[in-house]
């Protein structure tokens, strides 16, 4: 594996909105700096994501200096979003966590968020991620924690993997729907140039100078069946991960990652698999 490389960098300010590529992220103990530190709820203080709006994917977060937000989305103007001020925290629910956020300040994000989806919508920021979540203790080391990413501070994919997957729909009954892009997964980093599915096998990994704790196999849900460019779904990757990449009750595509330091990692750095 000695040509393995860094592909892309992927950063999602707000939790189920495009994000950004860039070129070279920061690695905090919780993450990519700026990713997922955002989050919408609906009015019973539920995570909002594109499992339940797939409208969601049509919309865009762009990072500001601070780390507020500029959002987009079709047919809304776009809206800027300062950090609030931690002065009161309301309490979220990410599937079975319990997780203190910072509403939005002022009625503006709410609102446009709510005219968006069409629903009573909220948008909360994350203040202290070194304190409000920690990582499923199921998986974790003491300390871990992530913001309000689906359970882990970071998400690989490989090509060589979506490669092989895609060649497998391209042989099942809903050859139609494939070949899918990288974004159906949503990865935070994207590396090439391995065998297909050997990060099945890693448990530590280093990409360029920062090293992290390869934690589990990321199941997947029906997110990956939505197109990222027009919001429509279909029947796959979730049919042939089903006959293909099923290991317990989960479909699996992709590893969590948890960093093992700070650091900065940039496209094109080496990948180099330390256990």
């Amino acid at each position: 594996m000695g040509n393995a490389q860094l592909l892309s960098i992927h950063v999602y300010p707000v939790k189920a909105v495009r994000g950004q590529a860039p070129r070279q992220a920061e690695v905090e103990p919780w993450g990519l700096a700026g990713d997922r530190r955002w989050m919408l709820i609906d009015d019973g203080g539920k995570v909002v994501t594109q499992r339940q709006q797939p409208r969601l994917a049509l919309a865009a977060a762009e990072p500001l200096p601070g780390g507020g937000v500029r959002l987009s989305a079709p047919g809304m103007d776009p809206l800027t979003v300062s950090v609030p001020v931690p002065d009161t925290t309301v309490t979220t629910e990410i599937f079975r966590d319990k997780v203190e956020g910072v509403p939005a300040a002022g009625p503006a994000a709410h609102a446009w968020c709510s005219a968006y989806l069409g629903i009573g919508a909220r948008l909360v920021h994350m203040d202290d991620p070194a304190a409000r979540r920690p990582v499923d203790p199921e998986y974790a080391r003491p300390g871990e924690t992530v913001t309000f990413a689906d359970g882990f501070p970071l998400l690989l994919a490989s090509t060589a993997s979506l490669d092989a997957l895609n060649s497998l729909i391209s042989e099942g009954p809903h050859a139609s729907d494939g070949p899918l892009p990288m974004n159906r997964f949503r990865p935070n980093v994207v590396v090439e140039g391995t065998a297909a599915w050997a990060e099945d096998d890693w448990s530590r990994i280093a990409i360029g100078d920062v090293a992290f704790r390869v934690a589990k196999m990321c199941g997947r849900c029906v997110v990956t069946t939505t197109d990222q460019a027009t919001a429509d779904r279909g029947k796959e990757p979730l049919y042939t991960l089903g006959r293909s990449r099923r290991i317990g009750n989960k479909l699996v595509f992709g590893q969590n990652l948890v960093p093992e330091s700070r650091g900065t990692i940039r496209v094109g750095d080496p990948v180099t698999v330390l256990g």
